[in-house]
């Protein structure tokens, strides 16, 4: 297992990121909260974790550990894939999550594009005991708290849904006038892109 990665950010664009470690560009699938962090140019030390399917090998970064962790937790519930435990986390942080699965909160699951009412309850039901207890007193909340960074985390949730940055990019322009709000919603602007996404 590769368990981190430190280098040059040598790129960086909706959904993913390019690390040069010993002159080889590395491009890791990566969260929006960890894309928000990484400047083109600069060193950094992302958490990673590698995927590895018959026909690919597709590296995915993370802001720390912790949200490494759960990306890789997440997975051991059927029927959720690497792309949608990234876009869970690209909703809400690790401790949202674990606090959605604790007290069994079917809603804030249902939020993530690609998780119905039956995906939520199935998904509280087989990770309540791998997650962990969220930590007492934390009053961390979905990833859209940093107002002026929606367009890049809903562009971002769209490309690891699978469209293209084109697609992404238009859907987001279409759902701007329903981010007037001073702390918009991310998980609805995602909802809201994705049924323009879909119509189209």
């Amino acid at each position: 297992m590769i368990a981190f990665l430190t280098g040059r950010v040598a790129a960086r664009q909706a959904g993913s990121a390019v690390i040069e470690v010993g002159g080889a560009g590395l491009q890791l699938q990566c969260t929006p909260a960890t894309l928000s962090r990484l400047r083109v140019g600069e060193e950094a030390t992302v958490a990673t974790a590698l995927v590895v399917r018959e026909d690919s090998l597709t590296l995915y970064g993370f802001a720390d550990a912790d949200e490494r962790d759960v990306f890789e937790r997440l997975q051991t519930a059927s029927g959720v894939g690497p792309r949608l435990a990234l876009a869970m986390l690209a909703v809400h942080t690790p401790e949202t999550l674990r606090k959605a699965v604790a007290t069994e909160d079917t809603a804030a699951l249902t939020a993530v594009p690609g998780i119905g009412k039956k995906g939520a309850q199935r998904i509280v039901l087989e990770l309540r005991d791998k997650l962990g207890e969220p930590f007492a007193g934390d009053p961390a909340g979905p990833a859209s708290a940093a107002t002026a960074h929606w367009r890049p985390q809903v562009v971002a949730g769209l490309v690891n849904l699978g469209w293209s940055a084109k697609d992404a990019e238009a859907a987001a322009d279409a759902v701007a006038p329903e981010a007037e709000d001073a702390a918009p919603d991310v998980a609805e602007l995602l909802r809201a892109a994705l049924r323009r996404l879909s119509r189209a």
